[in-house]
């Protein structure tokens, strides 16, 4: 009998990439969407969101592993990230809790969480997973905090490729270092901590392996040797962003819609340092990541929606 893996997200960036690999892999999927899907001989999906109770009960009665993708990224308030990031995964472990098979649980966070107070979003995913810690009861309980994840599917950082290959580069914070990650790389430590004879618990750090992460010097350079393109990068002054940034949000709550740009954001695109270790998932899982960006550059399917 396949083993069953319960899924949420499964319609975001990362839980399409992850979905298609438990499949290929030969794993039974049970996967929560917010629309109706057709099932099929290795997706059965379950309708509902992370407010449903009866539906996150479906979901996960009888699963062998539960990964939990589904989040928000965008919001206007702490109150919108909370609701979903930590009271979304307060619901889904309530969920496991009204039954009685152990299981073991993993958590997609964000290297965000590092640092909590910078913005709304990472506050929330600290939260969860501190709700995690807290209320996993018996299960083998996780956490997965990859740093910035791109690849075909990304809408986030694929902007910013796009803006390299045409030859400019915004530059929010000149002395920045930050790390990437793959969307493949991403995936094959997920399936790794499938397969694994041991049950993994604590908080894992992922990026590609680039010794001392990424700056926006590096990029430029990386354009310049792959797509042999010079790139202009273009400052943009933190007072400026700040302005934008707080003129998003006030137009967000006017029109009722989800902004990316915020102050917070604004905060985290500015912080110094968010290159990873993966000293510790390493050492547990044997995962070495396998893509580093100028690799990822040479691919045609880079910046496919």
């Amino acid at each position: 009998m396949p083993e069953l893996v319960a899924l949420t997200g499964a319609t975001g960036f990362i839980g399409t990439a992850l979905l298609g690999a438990l499949v290929h892999s030969g794993k039974k999927v049970r996967a929560l969407s917010r629309r109706p899907k057709k099932n099929t001989a290795s997706v059965e999906w379950i309708t509902g969101d992370l407010t449903s109770a009866r539906s996150l009960r479906d979901l996960v009665d009888g699963a062998d592993f539960i990964i939990h993708c589904a989040g928000i990224v965008r919001g206007k308030s702490m109150n919108e990230f909370l609701h979903v990031n930590d009271g979304g995964t307060a619901s889904l472990l309530a969920a496991c809790r009204q039954q009685t098979k152990q299981r073991r649980f993993l958590l997609i966070s964000s290297l965000a969480a590092r640092q909590a107070e910078l913005s709304w979003y990472a506050s929330s995913k600290f939260r969860a997973e501190q709700t995690l810690r807290s209320n996993g009861g018996d299960m083998a309980c996780a956490v997965f905090r990859p740093t910035a994840v791109y690849g075909p599917g990304d809408k986030e950082i694929r902007p910013l490729l796009q803006a390299m290959k045409i030859g400019l580069l915004p530059v929010p914070n000149i002395h920045s270092r930050f790390s990437l990650l793959h969307i493949n790389d991403l995936v094959a430590a997920i399936m790794l901590w499938l397969g694994s004879a041991t049950a993994l618990s604590g908080v894992y750090e992922l990026d590609d392996g680039k010794a001392k992460g990424y700056n926006w010097t590096v990029l430029a350079e990386l354009a310049r040797q792959v797509w042999g393109r010079s790139v202009i990068k273009i400052p943009i002054p933190v007072a400026l962003l700040n302005i934008l940034a707080t003129t998003n949000l006030g137009l967000a709550r006017l029109f009722h819609y989800s902004p990316m740009l915020t102050p917070g954001k604004v905060r985290e695109l500015t912080h110094p340092d968010w290159v990873c270790d993966n000293t510790a998932l390493s050492g547990e899982l044997g995962w070495q990541p396998a893509i580093q960006l100028a690799d990822a550059m040479r691919t045609p399917t880079l910046l496919q929606l």
